[in-house]
C-alpha cells in the first residue's frame, strides 16, 4: 500500500465534488494545502456565516491558550467583539451587549497598556 499524502485526499475529493457539481449541486471549496486545511461550502453559504464558521476557531484559540501568555486578552475580547457583531449583523445590538463591548475595549486598552510596559522594560 503506499503512504497517501494530503494533496492526494485534495486532489481525489476534487473529483468528487466534480461529480456532484455534474449533478448541478453548487460545491465551494477552498484550501490552504500548506496548512492541510480544507473547507468546504454548500449552495447558499453566505459571508456572515462563513465569517461566523471561521471566528469559532479564534474563539476556540482564545479559551484554550493560557491566561499568561501576552497576546490572550487581545485575542479572547477581540473575538468576543466579533462575535457579538456577526451575531447580531442582521439584528440590533442591544443596550447590553453594547456594554458588554465597551468593557471588552477597556479590556483590550488595559492589554495594550501591559504589553507596552512590557516592551518598554
Amino acid at each position: 500500500m503506499t503512504n497517501s499524502t494530503f494533496s492526494d485526499f485534495y486532489e481525489e475529493l476534487l473529483k468528487l465534488v466534480k461529480t456532484f457539481e455534474e449533478k448541478n449541486t453548487i460545491i465551494k471549496v477552498e484550501e490552504d494545502l500548506p496548512s492541510k486545511i480544507i473547507q468546504i461550502f454548500g449552495e447558499g453559504t453566505d459571508i456572515v456565516s462563513r465569517a461566523k464558521n471561521g471566528l469559532e476557531n479564534v474563539v476556540e484559540l482564545g479559551y484554550t491558550t493560557a491566561e499568561h501568555h501576552p497576546y490572550w486578552a487581545m485575542l479572547h475580547n477581540c473575538s468576543q467583539i466579533s462575535k457579538i457583531v456577526l451575531d447580531k449583523w442582521d439584528e440590533n445590538i442591544s443596550k447590553e451587549e453594547l456594554s458588554e463591548i465597551q468593557w471588552m475595549i477597556n479590556e483590550l486598552q488595559n492589554s495594550c497598556i501591559k504589553l507596552q510596559d512590557k516592551i518598554n522594560q
